[in-house]
């Protein structure tokens, strides 16, 4: 993790503190992927409204990539989400392709039930989604 990010996290926990937001023993929202930008302190998108959910823990680099071998990638997210609950989050950001590995993961870690963000352009907030990959539908649908 750079430097820059690391301030950024101590700050984002400095400012949310200082709000009256207990993070500790909070969920955590898992960002797939670090935003565009960001490694030059100019990430083309603000996510702080996703702390709202818990705190956040960014997965992979913005360039990281799945290269002839999803391996060594499923391996680094499933070091990476060990800890990962049902009450926790996913930000759904980066590579199409490493977000559907992580969403794998996640339904192998919680048989099938997980908790998306989905960020609404209207409203300019997000919005949780619970998955239940599992769940019974009745006859009524």
């Amino acid at each position: 993790m750079s430097m820059e990010r690391r301030k950024f996290i101590k700050s984002l926990t400095a400012i949310t503190a200082n709000a009256g937001v207990n993070i500790m023993n909070r969920n955590k929202v898992y960002v797939i992927q670090d935003i565009p930008g960001t490694r030059e302190g100019r990430p083309k998108i603000n996510i702080i409204g996703a702390t709202e959910f818990g705190e956040l823990k960014v997965l992979l680099p913005e360039n990281a990539q799945i290269i002839l071998s999803a391996g060594p990638l499923v391996f680094k997210l499933r070091k990476a989400l060990k800890d990962y609950t049902s009450e926790d989050y996913l930000l759904l950001t980066g590579d199409p392709a490493i977000i559907g590995v992580a969403c794998s993961i996640v339904s192998d870690i919680t048989n099938g039930k997980y908790k998306l963000l989905k960020w609404d352009k209207q409203e300019r907030r997000y919005y949780p989604i619970d998955i239940d990959l599992y769940q019974k539908m009745s006859d009524e649908s």
